[in-house]
């Protein structure tokens, strides 16, 4: 039979769940706290089974409290209260360091359990005695060197004793059994420290997303570390016919930053056999360790952070940026968690009756708004800063975190030496944080520096996600051409107000990424009809404007030859098979490779694709007259002027360039290299059926 329990829900508040309320009405409720007594009186009764019982003294958290009524006698344990101001005033703490700090003849374990009546450190397999501060921190100093050593806490809470890993655990054995002691300094590759970061600014960034094991789990990668962080170390590996892959191949592509899928410690994946289950990292278990299965050996707590570091170091030698896709908004399962195990009801949101928030669509919201949450997840970003030397962080579903964190991790970011790149997905969610505070994509103005992924962009060129049929400007003959205009402005001009940010940079131009079909998968769908040869142009011009635009441009690793998923539109826990990236099918496509390798090179040589504010949009980009459903606009440089054409239709269509004179042909889909000697003469030429072209005019 289920215990009946009272619940601290306020400062001087009890709610006592039995099936005997009626018949207690007449007794005075009496609370034992520390061998005093304390009357109270019944406030309000609801149904036949729930009463509010206020006291006039404070309820104590964290000891041991009983309430007597009539002849029934209740634990009382904190229930809600820890979601009230009252709490996070009293017991929220931002400056005290959390966690297991090594050193090496001492290590020092904290842990913040404010409710918690007893808090036991297990090191070694022996217990310390941990003590509580007012802030309901619990601390203890253990002497001797613990590198690589075991560690959980023992915490007594809401009537059960239970064995919890640390949220700020550094390190983990494997499949996250238990928390590890780690001296990070011994973790460093040599020469980590000394390797010069690149330090490419926002306005030059190009990001190719890569999940860690897709790019070398395949056979045909030449990798001798596959689906590891090792693998991706390994530089001139190619395919049987010798074409490079991996890091090297990403190098040579052009790209300036790596988003790599979440690479924290994740749930679904047997650390010991990974080839049995597949997942891209979204179930997040610890947060500030790497995930086990992408190391080489995870019975050695310390191979998973060295390899990772190594990652990192590589990318780095290689000109090369990381950014880190974070999963800040949920976590795996709620009462499996360290957060929901420490601390009860605290880390996560709930809706006025109780129930759990679930925005997310897994079960649970984090509460970021929450002091010791928001605590938690700018110290984790720090610490990936600091420790991992990585340039950027990905949020995902960042419109269910709030803005007063994200400013919080951009006021961090802004005292690093190198640029820090911050983008996520601004979705407008729900969950039961209030719209205001919600770091949705409308809040770009209150979050200068932070990028948003642009569904309107992805939506107009491809038709709505949701709606597999539907169709955009590159696969519909040109639907949505009056949007293009705003998609290559950057998304900062006024004509789409609530799908406008306030600065270029903040627009993620996007038409492919981890979820959903690829490109190339959705075009089997809404463009069925047409060749498999029309469909590969259709592709281009979509992922050509993606280059061409203003703002920041976001690539699918693999989409540049056309990444196939077999029709699958959710492959998060698909087999290798689907998610490999194909290296065959890199080699037969290499044509379509190089056209976007050489798309990111002219991006890179013309500073007018890459402008810094609206107002310098407004000055050099003209949308040029054209015949629709061919869209064109022009750019003025300083010393060049640069036309972008682009028609999305099978019919051949006539063209009147801006001015008279030479006009260089610097790229066409059409064909696969474009030479020094193409060119117009004149003021009008024509463009072919489905085709994209870049033309260049010399002032001098």
């Amino acid at each position: 039979m289920k215990k009946s329990v009272a619940w601290i829900d306020d400062v001087r508040r009890l709610t006592v769940n039995t099936d005997h309320v009626h018949s207690l009405m007449e007794a005075i409720p009496l609370l034992s706290v520390d061998n005093d007594t304390h009357e109270g009186y019944v406030d309000d009764t609801h149904l036949s089974h729930t009463a509010s019982i206020i006291f006039d003294i404070p309820l104590p958290i964290g000891k041991d409290v009983t309430l007597k009524w009539g002849r029934e006698t209740f634990p009382v344990y904190a229930g809600s209260i820890v979601r009230t101001n009252w709490f996070e005033e009293n017991y929220g703490t931002v400056d005290e360091p959390l966690g297991a700090a090594y050193y090496r003849d001492h290590t020092d374990f904290t842990v913040w359990a404010p409710t918690a009546k007893n808090v036991k450190l297990f090191l070694n397999n022996d217990y310390f005695d941990m003590k509580k501060n007012k802030k309901g921190v619990w601390s203890k100093s253990v002497e001797g060197d613990f590198h690589n050593f075991l560690y959980q806490f023992e915490v007594t809470i809401n009537g059960k004793v239970v064995r919890v890993n640390d949220p700020y655990a550094k390190g983990v054995t494997a499949n996250s059994n238990e928390s590890v002691v780690v001296d990070l300094e011994r973790t460093d590759p040599l020469g980590f420290r000394a390797t010069s970061i690149p330090k490419t600014e926002t306005e030059d960034a190009i990001i190719y997303e890569l999940h860690v094991r897709d790019a070398t789990i395949s056979t045909n990668s030449g990798v001798k570390a596959r689906g590891k962080f090792k693998g991706l170390t390994e530089e001139v590996t190619t395919t049987k016919s010798h074409h490079l892959t991996g890091l090297s191949y990403i190098k040579e592509l052009g790209c300036t930053h790596i988003q790599l899928l979440p690479l924290n410690d994740f749930a679904r994946v047997d650390d010991y056999e990974p080839e049995k289950n597949y997942n891209w990292g979204y179930d997040p278990l610890f947060f500030q360790t790497p995930e086990g299965s992408y190391a080489t050996d995870v019975t050695d707590p310390s191979t998973r952070i060295i390899e990772c570091k190594e990652m990192v170091d590589a990318f780095h030698k290689n000109g090369l940026s990381v950014i880190l896709d974070v999963v800040y908004n949920h976590v795996f399962v709620k009462e499996k968690s360290p957060f929901h195990q420490l601390v009860p009801g605290y880390y996560f949101r709930y809706h006025g009756d109780g129930s759990p928030g679930n925005g997310t669509g897994v079960g649970n919201d984090l509460a970021t708004e929450r002091k010791m949450v928001r605590k938690f997840i700018v110290e984790t970003v720090l610490f990936w800063l600091r420790e991992y030397r990585v340039d950027g962080f990905r949020f995902d579903l960042m419109g269910a975190m709030d803005i007063q964190t994200i400013q919080q991790i951009r006021k961090i970011c802004d005292e690093e030496d190198r640029p820090i790149l911050l983008l996520g997905e601004g979705w407008d969610l729900d969950t039961p944080l209030f719209q205001d505070l919600k770091a949705t994509t409308e809040k770009s103005h209150l979050l200068p520096g932070v990028s948003f992924f642009n569904d309107f962009f992805r939506d107009s060129m491809k038709g709505q996600l949701f709606f597999k049929h539907d169709q955009g400007f590159s696969n519909g003959h040109g639907r949505f051409i009056e949007r293009l205009p705003q998609l290559v402005s950057g998304s900062c001009r006024d004509d789409y107000g609530d799908r406008r940010v306030e600065a270029p940079v903040q627009s993620i131009n996007y038409v492919e990424c981890h979820d959903n079909h690829t490109l190339w998968d959705r075009l089997q769908i809404t463009n069925e009809t047409e060749s498999k040869e029309e469909k590969k142009h259709i592709h281009q011009i979509a992922t050509g404007i993606t280059l061409l635009s203003q703002g920041i441009p976001f690539i699918h690793a693999g989409q540049e030859w056309f990444r196939t998923k077999e029709g699958d539109e959710n492959s998060y826990f698909s087999s290798d098979e689907i998610n490999q990236l194909d290296w065959e099918r890199r080699v037969k496509e290499k044509d379509n490779t190089f056209f976007i390798k050489s798309l990111i090179a002219i991006r890179k040589q013309y500073k007018v694709f890459r402008m810094k504010s609206k107002m310098e949009i407004q000055r050099r980009l003209h949308i040029l007259p054209t015949p629709a459903p061919v869209f064109g606009y022009l750019l003025l440089g300083d010393d060049e002027d640069l036309a972008v054409f682009v028609n999305p239709t099978k019919k051949r269509y006539p063209l009147y360039l801006p001015s008279p004179g030479k006009w260089d042909k610097l790229i066409s889909n059409r064909k696969v290299t474009v030479s020094s000697t193409a060119f117009i003469i004149g003021d009008r030429s024509d463009i072919e059926a489905y085709e994209l072209v870049v033309l260049k005019k010399s002032r001098v």
